[in-house]
């Protein structure tokens, strides 16, 4: 789901800010404050999954992650579009990181390559997936729409952590 993010942020939220009469450079500034805001804020958030809850926080970055999108088709104002693209950033450092952490954690040390591998493959696959199925929604039934269903899944991929973080701990 995260990488389904990336994709369809990158590809669809351009043409959201330019529909809604952003200029050029205010694309760019709200595009690029996403991926700084992830890349910096991973220094933290990596060294965070060494002492929280692992499925906590995957479940959190990724709540945080859905509600941003669906936030996203909602609003007009430039400034709360940054906070969103800031938020988003926040979000995915905290899930990026925590997934290799995860894999790395709950494998055993022979199989950690191949465990990190298999599961680049299923991530990286996110990105092309996310960019042609939010493409394929938005010329069917709108850029907005695309969106949401995006942050609903997003929302419902987190879900699906929490629950099991629950019969984890029962």
């Amino acid at each position: 789901m995260n990488n389904l993010n990336d994709g369809m942020v990158w590809g669809i939220l351009p043409l959201l800010l330019a529909g809604k009469a952003f200029s050029i450079e205010q694309i760019g500034l709200i595009v690029a404050l996403y991926p700084a805001v992830w890349g910096l804020g991973q220094m933290v958030t990596g060294k965070m999954a060494d002492h929280f809850s692992i499925k906590a926080m995957l479940f959190l970055g990724m709540f945080l992650q859905g509600i941003v999108l669906i936030l996203f088709a909602f609003t007009d104002n430039y400034l709360v579009f940054i906070g969103l693209s800031i938020l988003l950033g926040v979000g995915t450092a905290v899930v990026y990181p925590t997934f290799l952490a995860a894999i790395a954690g709950f494998t055993h040390p022979k199989q950690r390559a191949e465990s990190i591998g298999i599961f680049r493959l299923w991530r990286d696959l996110g990105y092309a997936i996310g960019a042609l199925l939010t493409g394929i929604i938005a010329d069917m039934i709108g850029i907005s729409f695309s969106i949401l269903v995006i942050g609903a899944l997003t929302i419902m991929s987190s879900m699906v952590n929490a629950e099991s973080t629950q019969k984890d701990t029962s």
